[in-house]
């Protein structure tokens, strides 16, 4: 992954004034610039390419919770995507992302996409993601420390997630 062009920025670390309104209340912010080869046959960005950053946004929140390091096993469930408003090249956005629910074995990952262009939300998401043993079949419990470490930093912003 190219640092200088994808970005990771823990909100509650940055002066309230860098990042927009929207997105105060998520702790991990993926800085994603739109490239011309994403764009559709109508100019917009393709709509798979919006799960894509939404991948890289995910693993960027479990790494600043030390939860990708390569030994953790997870599995995506389930994902939507809503589309607010068409985005174009040239263009930046900015993908909040948060812990909506922490169930016992899953969590469900929250995501606004903020245009930097137009200034805006352009499309919000989510994600339900399993643990699993190191088999891949068997679901595992979030530990305690893991648990606590994803709760503070939901709190760092103000957000605190359903359990």
């Amino acid at each position: 992954m190219n640092n200088a062009s994808h970005e990771i920025r823990l909100t509650a670390d940055i002066p309230d004034d860098s990042y927009p309104a929207e997105l105060a209340n998520y702790p991990v912010i993926h800085t994603q610039p739109i490239h011309w080869g994403e764009m559709d046959a109508f100019n917009h960005l393709n709509n798979v390419v919006f799960y894509r950053y939404a991948e890289s946004a995910r693993i960027a929140y479990l790494q600043t919770l030390g939860m990708f390091d390569g030994s953790m096993v997870t599995v995506l469930a389930q994902s939507s995507c809503q589309y607010l408003r068409p985005v174009v090249y040239p263009d930046t956005l900015l993908l909040g992302v948060r812990c909506q629910r922490l169930g016992t074995t899953s969590i469900v990952i929250e995501y606004s996409y903020y245009s930097c262009a137009q200034q805006a939300v352009v499309a919000i998401a989510e994600a339900v993601i399993v643990r699993l043993e190191s088999d891949g079949k068997t679901k595992l419990p979030w530990t305690i420390e893991e648990r606590a470490r994803l709760l503070a930093l939901e709190q760092k912003v103000g957000h605190t997630p359903e359990l």
